[in-house]
């Protein structure tokens, strides 16, 4: 099974807090939102294997550690995912980005994917997809077995707030993949938004209604 990470640190829940306040304005929700999943990033990068490299620094030369494998991809799911990403490609600066659209089909309620861009070696990389919420699993599930479809097996799933049922869905239908949440609600209500939650990612973003 893979693992499911909550963020403890402080500097997290203080910044989601805010986050969450209805009367935070587009500007801040999105500086808060990059500031969060950078600590994140810090956290779900944690295993990155590490190799020697030699290195003159101005003083002598020696052997430091450098990643082994920066083959690395970030997925964001459009549209709110884009708001996370460009704080992660400021600690991986040399990731490659790829993109994936997703909505429900109203009829069938299957998963439709009606965009999908994603950089031509993503089979050989590690790949973080990125998605402010996880509320019912469904649309996350899908971009994964998407992914998984196009060769990649080394996947991980970033949100800041997470919903208990959201969780179990991914967890089911991709027991290996790790997911890391800024926080983990307490459930869906009728309509589908996590509560407490923060209301819709997307709008709030970008500022649309």
């Amino acid at each position: 099974m893979g693992k499911f990470v909550v963020m403890e640190h402080p500097l997290i829940k203080h910044k989601l807090s805010i986050l969450r306040d209805k009367n935070t304005g587009v500007k801040e929700f999105r500086e808060l939102a990059e500031e969060i999943a950078m600590l994140i990033c810090y956290e779900a990068t944690r295993d990155l294997p590490l190799t020697k490299t030699k290195i003159e620094t101005p003083v002598t030369g020696g052997e430091f550690e450098t990643l082994e494998n920066p083959k690395i991809a970030l997925v964001p799911i459009l549209r709110a995912g884009i708001g996370m990403t460009g704080a992660m490609l400021a600690l991986m600066p040399t990731a490659k980005v790829g993109h994936v659209g997703i909505y429900r089909d109203p009829e069938t309620l299957e998963p439709v994917e009606y965009y999908c861009k994603l950089p031509s070696e993503i089979a050989e990389m590690e790949v973080f997809v990125i998605d402010p919420m996880l509320a019912t699993g469904g649309t996350a599930a899908a971009t994964v077995s998407f992914l998984k479809k196009r060769g990649c097996n080394n996947v991980k799933f970033l949100c800041l707030i997470a919903a208990p049922e959201g969780v179990a869905r991914l967890q089911k239908e991709h027991p290996d993949t790790d997911i890391f949440a800024g926080a983990l609600d307490l459930y869906l209500n009728d309509h589908g938004y996590i509560v407490p939650g923060l209301g819709d990612a997307g709008d709030r973003l970008f500022g649309t209604k």
